[in-house]
């Protein structure tokens, strides 16, 4: 059998250390991590090897050389262009005459693959993923197979409610070479994404095999060095280099020199012909080779290339220090401290947590580095959440973290092309959407800034307007300190996750394309925005019907930006406006569940004592909507979103309604009985957007007061959801309280079931194996499971340690107990003690 080694790897989330240096060539104790991978692959005798070459192909080439050195044959294969893991591997065609594996040469591996290929025989496989299970699957591919070993199903890097398991794709693949009848020559084609599927859809033997040991994929600096320091503690079975001092766990490499005065703790490794003065603790770290750590020196928990002095008394924690660099007498570096390859960091310095410093970069001595040298500091592993970008304001989105962000969004797209920027009123906004525009414009990219304006209109002029996308900048509805950056596509859809990662590859790398002056994008502020956005808004809606209907509204505002845009749209209409909390107030943008419910019934009380139709509340961004009957009743969201379906169905031609899994199963009966197909999506807002737009859709709904009438636009907009109730309300002569009579009863329960994160794969796993792959069973979002006309559902919240489970049946004690069955479960299976809580929704 021969390997080939994937070695193409730019290492991007390693940078510094990988400014000039392939990943695979980045030294774990000394040794290039793909040294260990042709250490393991040779134990198994497999000798014959080909490494696929990409990014700086002449240093691995140079250190490797024919492999003889190592006591295998290695031979390599360039390429011009990314074609693709798969892709990749079809080049190497040539070099390959028999079964084969697939290895990445940047990843630190401790199985036993005898077994992995023992079974691959066993089961005739044409192709075998060597799968593992990790806390956190979200990085990765999921894969699940039956208890034969059989893959039925795999996604590549899901979302939390797509986390069907927590046994994941370790990029490890045992294949017979008729796998390169499916490959296509000289074409972009990877393995998890389109090799397997096929295979899958083919039915062709693709089996899993779940191996046990150590697997770590270095995607990032904090991983880089735990695999350092987890190999000196012997937790991936590889043996350590150096002789090993009798009564500590301590390895010394030949000719090195430490003084006996000298404390070393922990776990440590140090290279060949280094020395380490008296006085010096050195706790949990690994010493390259022809280092000096100088007297006094505290050393904790970090990582030294070859070559590094270390000063008197100086002071690292959890750092990694590149190569041939010099961090001089009684410097500090703080906690997640990165400094790169030949590094000056001066006397007395002071670099403060998590800055990287970039290769021959010279801090001055005294001086204190609070920023990264030369560009921004690293901030989280994932930049975009469930609501886009969000942090504090002025901590983590700052202007400076705005104008990189602005950078990396604006290097995403093409030069020259132009986006839409708008925020909401308050002044922290204002100031982070200036620092985005900057960004932006620094890119080549050109920027219509909109100002203060709802959400739906910024959308709306995004896609109208035929720019490349937008960015909206708000005070977050949940947590007064955060701001949030919405990212919207050319249809004013949210961005794809695709496209956020584009994103976030641009804002890790940090090396930004930057326009030449003449090239600088222009700044430009339309001024018929709104007016546009008016004149399309009253073009889908039926003027003379809402005229003659007279209805006398209560709506309340929310201090939004909506109060400058929909008066005059309401005023048009003729109709009769009790307008609530219309000034724009940026203070009271946020509101918490109890102001929040407070101003629901105010809103209510106001609604029954003056006799109106309908009371509304918009939210301050403009995009939801919250109902108050005429009767003055509160109507909850799973309700209104029976009542609004309810309206589409008896005012409007068959067609296609869009709900998320979790939405009730009342509306599809509605639905039958008016012709009307339901057609489910994710739960995300993205996701019910983006199936709104599909032909033959003339209504989407989430049941947190969002509603999508895709004929005007493909996104949640409160004011033309406002306007089109009204209209079907007076098409049908109908008021809410009285068509609730025409729904038919149902009852929902939801609870809520902590859940640490790194448990949350397992539980999904666990649920998908309890309830097996029947026709009852639904994993577009989550564990769906049908019962006649009941279904019970479990998703893993995006953004909280916590799982929903939700039920409906046409019996409450039924939709009790129906949620009790995955609450029990989910509080079972997982193996930490504590205490579990359930909060009652509803």
């Amino acid at each position: 059998m021969k390997a080939v080694i994937m070695a193409g790897g730019f290492g991007t989330r390693l940078r510094p250390l990988t400014n000039s240096l392939p990943k695979p060539m980045v030294p774990i104790a000394n040794r290039p991590i793909m040294e260990y991978i042709i250490d393991l692959l040779s134990k198994e005798g497999i000798k014959d090897m080909v490494s696929l070459l990409y990014f700086y192909p002449e240093i691995i080439e140079e250190y490797f050389g024919d492999g003889s050195s190592m006591g295998v044959k290695m031979q390599y294969v360039g390429a011009s262009e990314d074609f693709g893991t798969a892709g990749s591997v079809r080049n190497a065609k040539s070099y390959i005459d028999g079964p084969f594996i697939v290895m990445s040469g940047d990843v630190m591996i401790g199985f036993d693959l005898s077994l992995a290929l023992k079974f691959h025989r066993k089961k005739k496989a044409l192709a075998t993923i060597v799968l593992t299970r990790v806390d956190n699957p979200l990085p990765f591919g999921i894969v699940i197979t039956d208890e034969k070993g059989r893959i039925v199903r795999f996604l590549e890097k899901p979302s939390w409610g797509e986390v069907f398991s927590d046994t994941i794709n370790t990029g490890i693949y045992i294949l017979e070479p008729r796998v390169f009848d499916y490959i296509p020559e000289e074409s972009e084609f990877d393995f998890s994404k389109d090799l397997f599927p096929l295979l899958l859809k083919r039915g062709e033997p693709l089996y899993g095999y779940i191996a046990e040991g150590y697997w770590k994929d270095i995607g990032g600096l904090k991983d880089y060095l735990l695999v350092n320091l987890d190999l000196i503690r012997g937790k991936v079975g590889i043996p350590v280099p150096g002789k090993k001092m009798d009564d500590k766990n301590v390895w010394i490499g030949k000719d090195t020199k430490i003084d006996f005065t000298a404390d070393l703790g922990g776990s440590v490794f140090i290279g060949e012909n280094s020395v380490v003065r008296p006085g010096v603790y050195i706790n949990n770290s690994v010493i390259g080779n022809n280092c000096v750590i100088e007297t006094g020196a505290k050393i904790s928990d970090s990582v030294l290339w070859d070559g590094v002095l270390i000063g008197k008394e100086a002071v690292l924690q959890e750092n990694i220090v590149g190569k041939n660099s010099k961090v001089m007498d009684y410097a500090f570096l703080g906690e997640g401290v990165v400094v790169s390859d030949k590094c000056h960091i001066g006397r007395g310095s002071r670099v403060k947590a998590n800055v990287k410093v970039w290769p021959h970069k010279v801090v001055e001595d005294g001086a204190t580095l609070s920023s990264s040298l030369i560009w921004g500091e690293k901030w989280s592993k994932s930049i975009f959440g469930a609501y886009g970008v969000t942090g504090l304001a002025n901590i983590e989105i700052s202007p400076e973290f705005a104008a990189k962000l602005g950078a990396a969004y604006g290097a995403s797209l093409k030069k020259g092309s132009t986006v839409s920027t708008s925020r909401d009123s308050h002044k922290a906004c204002r100031m982070n959407n200036r620092a985005i525009m900057t960004g932006i414009l620094s890119t080549g990219v050109n920027v219509n800034d909109y100002g203060v304006i709802p959400m739906p209109v910024s959308r709306y002029l995004t896609r109208i307007s035929q720019e490349s996308g937008g960015i909206h900048s708000r005070r977050s509805p949940f947590d007064p300190e955060l701001i949030d950056f919405k990212f919207f596509d050319a249809d004013g859809l949210d961005l794809h996750p695709n496209r956020e990662k584009a994103v976030e590859r641009l804002f890790y790398r940090e090396d930004f394309r930057r326009a030449p002056i003449e090239e600088t994008g222009e700044l430009n502020f339309p001024i018929h925005g709104i007016e546009s956005y008016r004149n399309g808004f009253l073009s889908f809606i039926d003027e003379k019907l809402i005229k003659d209907a007279n209805f006398k509204i209560v709506l309340d505002y929310s201090y939004g930006s909506s109060a400058s845009v929909f008066p005059a749209i309401l005023g048009r209409l003729k109709c009769d406006v009790i307008a609530l909390n219309a000034n724009l107030d940026a203070a009271k943008i946020t509101r918490g569940p109890e102001e929040f419910a407070k101003a629901l019934d105010q809103l209510a009380n106001i609604v029954h004592s003056l006799g109106a139709d309908i009371g509304v509340m918009l939210d301050a961004g403009g995009e939801k909507i919250f109902l108050v009957d005429e009767k003055g009743d509160i109507i909850d969201g799973d309700t209104a979103l029976k009542l609004v379906s309810l309206l589409v169905f008896k005012t409007h031609s068959k067609g296609t309604v869009a709900l998320p899994v979790t939405a009730s199963g009342v509306i599809d009966g509605m639905a039958s009985a008016y012709g009307f197909d339901v057609k489910r999506t994710k739960i995300s807002g993205r996701s019910v957007m983006e199936v709104s737009s599909q032909e033959g859709v003339v209504f989407a709904g989430e049941e947190t007061g969002g509603y999508i009438f895709s004929q005007f636009q493909p996104a949640f907009d409160g004011m033309f959801s406002i306007v089109k109730i009204l209209e079907m309300m007076a098409k049908i002569d109908v008021r809410l309280h009285s068509l609730l009579r025409e729904i038919p009863p149902g009852f929902m329960v939801k609870e809520r079931v902590a859940c640490p994160w790194e448990f949350k794969g397992r539980i999904m796993r666990k649920l998908i194996e309890n309830v097996g792959d029947g026709s009852d069973v639904e994993l577009l979002d989550g564990v769906k499971v049908h019962f006649d006309q009941d279904w019970l559902v479990a998703y893993p919240s995006h953004d909280h340690a916590y799982f929903h489970v939700i039920a409906e049946s046409s019996m409450a004690s039924k939709a009790e107990e129906l949620v009790g069955i995955f609450v029990e479960k989910i509080k079972n299976w997982q193996t930490v003690g504590g205490q579990y809580h359930t909060q009652k929704e509803r």
